[in-house]
């Protein structure tokens, strides 16, 4: 399976006083890098959440975003902690006496205070399994985000790799006709340039040109390399980097094939095949 960096899940759950929310996103990345913005009722389960996220994923860019929100039936049950309440009114008064210009404490900081409540709010005990089991459904369900956007980058590339491989086998029977061509021509020219020299010499030189200018070779590793990407394609798991490696070769054999062009047709395809890799290249930087 070859899986794209670039995915999205998330999942909500029931639970006794309230509801569990699990988010993941997921981006390219060069490495496997994770953001967590946990409530602070479940902060104390960020490692297991990060533990649970690694295990899957082997690149990317990843936010984890973990919350619980209190039904409003579960927060009527409870009450004020009034011993508190008039400790933060003594201390607030203590630090504004000392500090004139310190602000007030306002009433949604009161409300988020540890322990402003008679009782606690969220059980841990109960909800830790319920938060991780929600949370390995929720990277289920970012892998298998992962996984179509992986499939649909794969077919887009395939189609490249064929267009390619109909470049290369359209020119290739028209090579042969194109060298004699051009050996004869420059043979011409030496014969014209430099009438002392012998025929035999001006044979040695042109089948010298020749082999410089001889783009058989350059072809043969091009089919090999898109061969290779199609494997690599087959095989899945983590290819982006492999597939990354391939396309520099591929580039290399396609500036190569440019700078033995024959024709103005053959430079084309130099051409073609060159836009062909940097938009694969494209779609490969988001595999993981």
């Amino acid at each position: 399976m070859i899986y794209s960096m670039t995915g999205y899940a998330a999942k909500t759950r029931d639970v006794a006083g309230g509801s569990l929310h699990v988010e993941l996103k997921s981006i390219n990345s060069r490495y496997f890098d994770s953001h967590f913005r946990v409530s602070d009722e479940l902060r104390m389960l960020e490692p297991a959440l990060r533990e649970l996220i690694v295990e899957r994923l082997g690149r990317g860019k990843v936010e984890c975003r973990v919350f619980f929100n209190a039904s409003t039936e579960s927060a009527q049950k409870h009450s004020l902690n009034t011993e508190l309440l008039a400790n933060l009114k003594r201390l607030d008064g203590e630090i504004r006496q000392a500090l004139p210009l310190a602000a007030p404490l306002t009433v949604a900081e009161i409300l988020h205070w540890p322990g402003i409540f008679g009782e606690e709010t969220v059980n841990l005990e109960m909800l830790a399994p319920e938060c991780l089991e929600l949370a390995r459904e929720a990277v289920d369900e970012l892998m298998a985000s992962r996984a179509r956007e992986g499939r649909k980058l794969a077919a887009v590339i395939l189609e490249k790799v064929e267009r390619m491989q109909q470049l290369a086998q359209d020119i290739e029977p028209h090579i042969p006709a194109a060298q004699a061509a051009f050996n004869e021509k420059l043979r011409q020219r030496l014969l014209d340039a430099v009438q002392t020299v012998d025929d035999d010499r001006i044979r040695q030189e042109v089948a010298v040109f020749a082999a410089r200018i001889d783009i058989a070779e350059e072809l043969v590793r091009l089919s090999t390399h898109l061969e290779e990407v199609r494997r690599v394609l087959s095989t899945g798991g983590a290819s982006g980097k492999r597939l990354d490696f391939l396309m520099q070769e591929l580039n290399r054999e396609a500036n190569t094939l440019g700078s033995k062009s024959l024709t103005v047709g053959i430079s084309q395809v130099a051409m073609e095949l060159k836009l062909l890799i940097e938009q694969m290249r494209e779609q490969i930087q988001n595999l993981e």
